[in-house]
């Protein structure tokens, strides 16, 4: 529930430990768990069910849809949208008998970033920004800025808009059939023109 010194709200159901930081406007929805130290940005959705552990690092408004758990070493950069019950590992190769946190990758999402419900990350791996990983999607290598990607394991069918629109691509060049905004490809790898 939030305290009068408080300007993000916890809902009763949920636990937030001494030490986290939570920036304003954030909402934290029924039984999820902050732990010490989780950084987490002004404006951001915390759905049901989800866990952000101590070296987590969650950016301005972030949306993270229910039944989600951000591990250590996971860094969700800005406007980042996490779909229900996707996944992110920590370790390329768990053994409950072999202890391995000090193995744990970074998996860094970039900034606008979509990550669709039920989609695997599997850690050591980064998503470009404004990238857009389909439902059911299995990344198991680097995601490019404003890619497109799906299947599993996830491959590349296509180029993303800021807004959220597959691009039209014509040779280099993409155009945005919502907004019309346009893309040149440079260097292999897409950018606003």
């Amino acid at each position: 529930m939030t305290e009068a010194n408080q300007d993000y709200f916890v809902h009763e159901s949920s636990y937030v430990d001494e030490g986290a930081e939570i920036g304003a406007g954030t909402k934290i929805w029924h039984f999820s768990h902050v732990l010490p130290n989780a950084k987490i940005g002004r404006g951001c959705v915390v759905g049901q069910n989800v866990s952000i552990a101590s070296a987590a690092v969650v950016g301005d408004n972030v949306k993270i849809q229910n039944n989600v758990a951000i591990y250590d070493r996971v860094i969700l950069e800005d406007d980042v949208f996490c779909g229900p019950s996707m996944v992110f590992t920590n370790v390329v190769n768990p053994r409950s008998h072999v202890p391995r946190k000090s193995e744990y990758l970074e998996t860094r999402v970039g900034r606008g970033a979509t990550l669709g419900a039920n989609c695997t990350i599997v850690c050591g791996n980064s998503v470009g920004k404004y990238a857009f990983v389909g439902a059911g999607a299995v990344v198991t290598r680097d995601v490019p800025d404003y890619a497109l990607v799906f299947g599993n394991p996830a491959k590349q069918r296509g180029w993303m808009c800021q807004c959220g629109v597959r691009l039209k691509m014509t040779g280099d060049d993409g155009e945005c059939p919502a907004c019309e905004d346009r893309y040149v490809m440079v260097d292999g790898g897409l950018r606003p023109a």
